[in-house]
């Protein structure tokens, strides 16, 4: 996929955009307004898994913003040890607030690309990547964050992800693109369609649910998941074989 990056937010830019949006991703009951099924897909990915991995010590939440899905996490496994990594320093604070109000094992925080973070190989159980990969640009770039999350999962542990998405297919790509368009409409009218359709264009480089299912596997885990899909949203996850 040859695409010019040029003009999308450097990390340090999205690092200081989300400095100032603490607020907007701290309500775990709504998620992120302008993610279709935001509460669902984190239902269905925390959901699956705690049964995927229901002795669980160690979790990791990769851009985890105010905390949201590692909290929807520990209403089911309360006492997993908590490993946060964020670029903002602030969204790490607030989730580790919130987060420490119910968990019942360790927390640390790392501000930090994931990529570039000390973490150890092999030890998460669970990994968590919520609304975070869509900012990845080359394909190197997603080959290298899916091979270090692979190499991050402990033998039989699972990373579940949810994310905006693209499709193979230009057509069923702007049909669905118009789709999540008149969603945003009807939540905050055009001004906040175009709003939203702005900082994508600026910020984000989906890649089809597809496409990345397949660098699941070409990293090395061994099933793979749908677990839900609309318009330009999913929900999927993989496991690593003991």
């Amino acid at each position: 996929m040859k695409t010019s990056f040029e003009n999308k937010s450097t990390i340090e830019d999205i690092r200081q955009r989300f400095d100032h949006d603490v607020e907007r991703f701290s309500n775990l009951e709504t998620g992120q307004q302008a993610t279709i099924d935001a509460p669902l897909a984190m239902e269905l990915i925390t959901r699956a898994a705690a049964s995927t991995n229901p002795d669980a010590k160690n979790i990791l939440d990769i851009g985890c913003g105010a905390g949201n899905n590692t909290l929807k996490l520990l209403e089911l496994l309360p006492h997993v040890n908590c490993d946060l990594v964020d670029l903002s320093k602030p969204m790490l604070e607030r989730a580790e607030l919130r987060i420490s109000e119910i968990c019942k094992g360790k927390i640390r925080t790392f501000q930090s690309d994931f990529r570039e973070a000390d973490l150890p190989s092999e030890q998460y159980d669970i990994i968590i990547a919520a609304a975070v990969l869509h900012h990845l640009r080359s394909d190197n770039d997603w080959e290298t964050a899916f091979q270090k999350i692979y190499d991050l999962t402990a033998p039989g542990g699972s990373i579940w992800i949810t994310d905006l998405i693209s499709h193979e297919h230009e057509i069923v790509h702007e049909m669905m693109w118009e789709r999540y368009g008149n969603y945003l409409e009807s939540i905050g009218g055009d001004d906040y369609r175009n709003k939203v359709f702005s900082y994508i264009e600026k910020e984000d480089t989906p890649r089809p649910v597809t496409w990345q299912l397949d660098l699941l596997r070409k990293s090395g885990f061994s099933h793979v998941d749908i677990l839900h899909k609309n318009s330009c949203f999913a929900a999927f996850g993989a496991v690593k074989t003991d």
